[in-house]
């Protein structure tokens, strides 16, 4: 071994890099991609990441069923995708290769670790042969490394158990990384003395670790395998790396802060939604209270009557959780109050998968309730995306005093991308008047307080219950708009069906216009929804850079569309939308508008990439 392992000229720039890190659910995966993540993200690349998470909460150590995985794409300019095939797979165990090998490009990078590849770890992953020494990775760059056992000698010395140790090998792996890619030590560093703060050994095991991976780096002579992407040319200002249910998070305390009423949150634990909850319940200090309720129903329930009482009352959930509030959302409905409804979309139906993606619950959030009761959806396109719809979805909440959904996913709750912290001076003006006096006249000529009086936006008054002389009665029995009395009759009931649905109709007067992107002039119109934006945009992107003429429409706002929907969509002669269920979007547009919009469908768990949209937008305009 030389000097020469440190010179900057053996390490050659590259624009990008996409890693993908698997091991066993035991092994830590998430938090080393995070570490990979943070890291470059503090260097200055711009990145997008995609999580994988097993099905089975405890699926057997070692198997397929058990693989945990982590992709991270990193970059030296402007990204939306995490990437279509990785460079580098990082294999902790022969489960992770088998299951991860073929996601990965031909002559990439395989780092492995050697210890684990054992007859009966090789048998739990179904091999018949070593992979190592069978050519199974013939055409790869192969890089070997006794992870487990080179982490345990390094932590003998500080009195470490070996058990304990062994669970410090996914740092080996990140200190490998990092060198191998050229990744700044101290962040690492940084995180571990805070996270593990008070627990010595757990420190001093993880630093260790860390850094044998790195001095394995240069002791094993892999200098020509070192890489480097410079950091993006990003617009200045101060970013944080952010996944969807963060920003979803920090949108709804910047709703309620600018809005200027307290946050409460009722929501039961469910994936992929949990993260929400947990992270509005950090923030007691700007008037937020989360109320973890012992199901769905209670959840809802608690959120509505918050909202009765003056607050943004918010719930959250995934498919299933939906189809168990469906019947408190048809109250919400009948009783116009502000209510925020939260859908992190999953693999359905039933109890399907957990922890993958989808976006299949469109329909249900539509039509999902009986009777006629509609509801505004919006739904974000990126992680950062996520800040702004929260704040748009309260912002249609509270001026025309109506329950919104918002539809996210997995794949946007638990992915990250960099995002610039916006100036609260750059925020949106939002602002409610509670009412305060009477508004009519009872049969006997005394002034009251009747709660369906209507405002310009078709809104009902809004007050707080206790305040003096506006006591009122609300509920879910048919009401007669103005006074707020039951009323059976016929007539009422269709004027009060029509008029909900009109005032739901009316919100899409204060929604901006589509814009088109890339070629306006082209035949094809792309549209997209939720998280497919990214991976049209790249695909679009691909496709207009080798000459063809394609444009781009995204929607944030399904129910209602925008206004200039219908003229956008007559003026191409072909539609097409992806979407991760079987063409719900492409339903409505075919029956709102009379388009004949083609669905490019994917159903598997997994998010669109930008290479097989190309492929299969070429297919359908052949």
């Amino acid at each position: 071994m030389t000097d020469t392992a440190d010179r900057t000229d053996e390490i050659r720039e590259v624009e990008r890099i996409i890693i993908r890190f698997a091991g066993d659910s035991g092994d830590g995966m998430q938090l080393t991609g995070d570490r990979f993540t943070s890291a470059s993200a503090l260097f200055g690349n711009d990145l997008a990441t995609l999580p994988e998470f097993p099905a089975e909460i405890r699926a057997p150590a070692g198997t397929l069923a058990g693989v945990s995985a982590f992709q991270v794409h990193i970059s030296d300019h402007d990204i939306t995708t995490p990437g279509d095939a990785p460079n580098v797979l990082v294999a902790m165990n022969p489960a992770a290769l088998k299951a991860e090998l073929d996601t990965i490009e031909p002559g990439a990078t395989v780092i492995i670790n050697t210890d684990a590849f054992e007859d009966r770890n090789l048998a739990k992953a179904g091999y018949d042969a070593n992979p190592l020494e069978d050519g199974t990775l013939d055409g790869y760059t192969k890089i070997e490394a006794p992870m487990t056992s080179l982490t345990k000698e390094v932590c003998k010395d500080i009195g470490v158990k070996p058990r304990d140790a062994e669970r410090s090998k996914n740092f080996f792996a990140l200190g490998l990384v990092s060198w191998l890619y050229s990744r700044p030590e101290e962040p690492t560093m940084i995180w571990i003395r805070e996270k593990f703060k008070g627990r010595d050994l757990v420190i001093a095991a993880n630093e260790a670790a860390y850094r044998a991976g790195n001095a394995f780096g240069e002791t094993a002579e892999l200098s020509a395998s070192r890489l480097a992407v410079r950091p993006a040319k990003l617009p200045g200002g101060t970013y944080t790396n952010i996944n969807g249910n963060t920003a979803l998070s920090w949108g709804l305390i910047a709703a309620s802060q600018q809005v200027g009423l307290p946050l409460f949150l009722g929501s039961y634990p469910i994936t992929p939604a949990s993260d929400i909850l947990h992270e509005l319940s950090k923030h007691k200090k700007f008037g937020v209270r989360t109320f973890q309720a012992e199901d769905e129903i209670a959840a809802v329930g608690s959120a509505l009557g918050a909202s009765y009482g003056g607050h943004i009352g918010i719930t959250t959930t995934s498919g299933p959780g939906i189809a168990l509030k469906g019947e408190t959302l048809g109250l919400a409905v009948s009783l116009e109050l502000p209510l925020i409804v939260i859908d992190i979309q999953r693999g359905g139906p039933s109890t399907g998968l957990p922890t993958k993606t989808e976006a299949a619950d469109l329909m249900m959030a539509m039509y999902g309730r009986h009777g006629e009761a509609p509801m505004p959806i919006v739904a974000p396109s990126s992680p950062s995306d996520c800040f702004d719809v929260a704040i748009e979805a309260v912002r249609i909440a509270v001026q025309y005093r109506t329950p919104v959904m918002i539809l996210s996913d997995g794949y946007l709750a638990n992915g990250t991308e960099p995002w610039r912290l916006p100036s609260v001076d750059d925020l949106p003006g939002l602002s409610v008047e509670f009412a305060s006096q009477t508004n009519g006249v009872d049969d006997e000529g005394r002034e009251v307080f009747w709660p369906y009086v209507r405002n310009d936006d078709m809104a009902r008054p809004w007050a707080i219950p206790g305040t003096d002389g506006l006591m009122h009665r609300i509920g879910g029995i048919e009401k007669q708009d103005g006074t707020g009395n039951i009323n059976y009759a016929p007539d009422n009931h269709e004027f009060m069906v029509r008029l909900r649905d009109e005032r739901i109709r009316k919100i899409a007067e204060t929604i901006p216009p589509l814009e088109i992107k890339g070629d306006a002039d082209a035949d094809t119109l792309i549209l997209g929804w939720g998280s497919t934006w990214g991976a049209i945009t790249s695909a679009v992107g691909r496709m207009r850079a080798a000459g063809d003429k394609v444009a781009q429409v995204h929607l944030t706002h399904l129910h209602p569309f925008a206004p200039n929907l219908g003229e956008i969509l007559g003026q191409f002669e072909n539609v097409i939308v992806p979407e991760m269920n079987l063409g719900q979007l492409t339903n409505l547009l075919r029956a709102e508008f009379l388009v004949d919009a083609q669905v490019i469908s994917k159903v598997s768990g997994q998010p669109f990439t930008a290479g097989e949209l190309v492929a299969r937008i070429q297919e359908a305009t052949r």
